[in-house]
């Protein structure tokens, strides 16, 4: 029996990209893909939600990645994550951290 799929949370996916992008370059794809075999494939991100958060990343020039090249692609199509994008994926781990702690706590409560 296959567990159910589990809902990102609004906001996460932005983190779970820096996470995928501090192992090493990825296109759009890899991401996918890694965050599915990452989470046990309890994680499915849609094409259709992952590129508008790189877009938009993109967009309000956030220095978070980089848009690289790959020998074997169009230029452009390969993600690299910066140092500001590492600095982003701290704060944003420890964010979560705090969250997920205070939500155990109210779950533990009587």
């Amino acid at each position: 029996m296959t567990q159910p799929k589990a809902d990102l949370l609004q906001g996460t996916l932005d983190m779970l990209i820096l996470k995928d992008l501090s192992l090493g370059p990825l296109h759009g794809y890899g991401i996918i893909q890694r965050i599915r075999q990452l989470s046990d494939e309890l994680l499915e991100v849609e094409q259709g939600s992952l590129y508008p958060a790189v877009y938009r990343a993109l967009a309000a020039r956030l220095d978070q990645f980089q848009v690289g090249n790959d020998r074997d692609r169009p230029p452009g199509q390969v993600l690299q994550l910066t140092k500001a994008g590492s600095k982003q994926l701290k704060a944003e781990e420890e964010s979560w951290d705090r969250l997920t702690l205070a939500v155990a706590k109210v779950r533990k409560a009587v």
